[in-house]
């Protein structure tokens, strides 16, 4: 049973956050591990290229119940997936395990979608069946069920491209 979503706080990060936002990475990399041929470093931490996210134009978000860190999400133009027609992508999007199941990721998400109008892209790796089912869910609800799903071939491994639009 889902516990009641607690208090969500949402904040934009900037390249001053970027130790913050490394250290939950650093979680988010370990989690997608999983699916990914990803091994930590050989200090035992895992690398992300921070660069790419100030560079590219990405937006970062901390969330934040009362105190205690949530998660985070990467928002970014969708242009490698979908060409130049402005629509945004979840480029990383991660809620910490002890606020999983509890809504924060829905009301996480519908914020940002708020926030940046227009058209979307989520993009899911379907091996990873909790995300799958998340995703889906969270969409159908937001979008009403006006939104296209897409099965794509990255990289050889398979991936779900859900399109809506927000706002």
């Amino acid at each position: 049973m889902a516990m009641p979503a607690p208090d969500l706080f949402i904040s934009k990060l900037g390249p001053e956050s970027e130790p913050l936002l490394r250290n939950l990475l650093g979680y988010y990399i370990h989690d997608m591990a999983e699916w990914f041929d990803i091994d930590p470093e050989a200090d035992g931490s895992y690398d992300y290229d921070m660069s790419l996210v100030w560079r590219n134009g990405h937006h970062a978000y901390l969330a934040k119940s009362g105190e205690s860190i949530a998660g985070f999400a990467l928002i970014a133009p969708a242009t490698e997936w979908l060409g130049g027609i402005g629509a945004h992508e979840v480029h990383e999007f991660f809620i910490l395990r002890r606020f999983r199941r509890c809504g924060l990721g829905q009301t996480l998400t519908v914020s940002l979608w708020n926030r940046h109008p227009g058209a979307w892209l989520v993009r899911v790796l379907e091996a990873n069946a909790p995300a799958v089912f998340f995703w889906r869910a969270v969409i159908a609800s937001y979008s009403q069920g006006s939104y296209e799903e897409e099965t794509r071939i990255s990289n050889g491994r398979v991936w779900l491209f859900f399109r809506f639009s927000a706002g």
